[in-house]
């Protein structure tokens, strides 16, 4: 290629990216984005162990916390569910019910390739038993069992769901907010498209009180690539508008499989889509799904100001975690995005945190991740901000203990330890010439020991100091004069007690420079021996640990 060529090429890209910027970013900014929330029942589809109902009373206070309004509170089956329980506990707490969702098939069964268009969907009697009145209906148009166009046409479903629309309106709540979910869509859109679309046409011709609140659609396998997704979005969207349902809502809702939801869900709101019925968390059927907490956030960073308005978004986060605790017993995945452990961390200190800093928006403090990629500064601010302030905290330090850092690796055998926690790197200080400090003892003191036979190491060794600790003037003091120490606990890895070697050791033990061993400077490297090698199985190899490599 000449110079012309690449100029042409320039104007080229220049030019694709202005169309995005047009069609994409600009729509994504002035989005009135409506959030259908599903923490109460996404995140407990397919989990191991499904939510109580005091799981769900929390898990709505959290989403509410969040200044989502409409919810998504039940889906019901002829058996007695939990979410049976919750709902009746929302209508004895009397709970607002004209922003609550639950979900209803539009048939209760299928028969020689004729869907039933006479039995009453239990959930609709079980709607009009708690008084729950906003209804998701669900239907399924690829299914290979229906004789379609045979048997049962496209307007045999518009006039079923018609008909399961007015029973709603005459039987429980003539406002009722009725929205259909298209649960195949893209295979529907895939393979018979028409059908699908010509129920959008019947649904959007309707009279302006029959209408529903809106449509919606996903993607349940979570195989579909963002274009294939955004182009038939487009289709339905420009369906509704043809027909003056400008105003209908059109959700979409991504499962997780091949990592594209979040992408996939972006392109469907650039597309025509207005909002999501998502949880706040990823948990849900199989992998997971495209959350509204991630997406939400993915709008205000490309600056949506509609949804800070909307939304109380700093909540967001905390809620995330919330919702993924209470569902899983555990916190998220380290690096989940926006509310993982690890998604607000510093890593490479000259790139900064991009354009848009989350632990600023959240009101957290970014955190500095000690790495070997770590630059002086940032061990030293991460030094500040878990020991507070000290003259020992200096650049000089930061360099040496990023050295030590290179050495551990390069050593033979190599030393892969981690140096992000407390323990971690309070003895990469100490070890790169530091001096502990008392506000380091006391922090890492308070750190848990959660492995029961760690636990157990931990007491067999206090067993021993208490032998010692008898035999001193001054017994339950919580602390050893050096020579009891020394002879307890040192020995065998020390030759002798006045060598340089083990006064240096003592010394680096007395943290607060009173002539003691206290417990808690002596558990600063037994819990660091036992958090860099886990697997240990006795009090010995602990000591052996703290003294040899601490």
């Amino acid at each position: 290629m000449n110079d012309s060529d690449i100029a042409e090429t320039v104007s080229r890209v220049q030019d694709d990216i202005e169309a995005v910027r047009m069609r994409k970013r600009e729509r994504l900014r002035d989005l009135d984005f409506f959030i259908l929330d599903n923490s109460i029942r996404e995140s407990t589809v397919g989990q191991l162990r499904s939510h109580t109902i005091e799981n769900k009373k929390q898990i709505y206070q959290e989403v509410k916390k969040c200044g989502i309004r409409n919810l998504v509170v039940a889906t019901f089956a002829h058996m007695t569910r939990v979410d049976d329980d919750f709902c009746q506990w929302l209508k004895d707490e009397g709970e607002d019910f004209s922003k609550l969702f639950s979900f209803s098939e539009v048939t209760e069964g299928l028969k020689n390739g004729v869907y039933d268009t006479e039995k009453v969907p239990i959930s609709l009697i079980k709607n009009k038993k708690y008084g729950l009145y906003n209804v998701v209906f669900e239907v399924d148009l690829a299914n290979s069992d229906c004789a379609w166009d045979t048997k049962f046409t496209v307007d045999d479903m518009c006039q079923l769901i018609l008909k399961w629309m007015r029973w709603v309106y005459d039987n429980i709540n003539e406002k009722a907010r009725l929205m259909l979910n298209f649960r195949d869509f893209p295979i529907a859109m895939a393979n018979t498209p028409a059908r699908l679309l010509k129920i959008v046409n019947f649904l959007a011709k309707l009279p302006p009180d029959t209408r529903m609140f809106g449509l919606a659609f996903e993607d349940p396998m979570g195989e579909f690539l963002p274009e294939e997704l955004e182009a038939w979005t487009a289709s339905v969207r420009r369906v509704m508008d043809a027909n003056g349902w400008s105003s209908g809502k059109l959700l979409v809702h991504i499962h997780q499989k091949w990592d594209l939801q979040t992408a996939s869900q972006l392109d469907c709101l650039s597309a025509g889509a207005d909002g999501v019925w998502a949880s706040l968390c990823e948990e849900g059927a199989a992998m997971g799904h495209a959350c509204s907490s991630v997406t939400l956030m993915n709008l205000i960073r490309l600056g949506n100001k509609k949804v800070l308005e909307t939304y109380n978004c700093t909540e967001v986060r905390k809620a995330a975690i919330k919702v993924t605790n209470l569902t899983t017993g555990k916190p998220p995945h380290p690096k989940q995005v926006i509310y993982g452990s690890r998604a607000l961390d510093l890593v490479f200190g000259f790139l900064g945190v991009g354009d848009f800093n989350l632990g600023d928006f959240f009101g957290e403090k970014t955190t500095n991740r000690i790495t070997t990629l770590a630059t002086p500064e940032m061990i030293k601010d991460r030094l500040h901000n878990l020991f507070g302030e000290n003259k020992q905290f200096t650049l000089e330090i930061g360099q040496k203990m990023k050295e030590k850092m290179l050495e551990d690796l390069r050593s033979v055998p190599p030393r892969k330890e981690e140096y992000m926690s407390p323990v971690g790197i309070a003895i990469l200080f100490d070890r790169a010439g530091g001096k502990l400090t008392e506000e380091m003892g006391e922090k890492i003191a308070n750190v848990e020991l959660h492995e029961p036979h760690h636990k157990s190491i931990v007491d067999e060794i206090r067993c021993e100091w208490d032998k010692w600790d008898l035999q001193e003037e001054e017994s339950n003091d919580e602390r050893l004069q050096f020579d009891s120490f020394y002879h307890g606990f040192m020995a065998p890895y020390f030759g002798c007690y006045r060598c340089i070697d083990t006064k240096y050791a003592l010394r680096a033990l007395d943290m607060d420079a009173d002539g003691y061993v206290d417990w808690n400077e002596f558990m600063v490297y037994i819990k660091w021996a036992l958090h860099q090698y886990p697997d240990v199985e006795s009090a010995d190899e602990v000591l052996t640990i703290a003294f040899e490599k601490g």
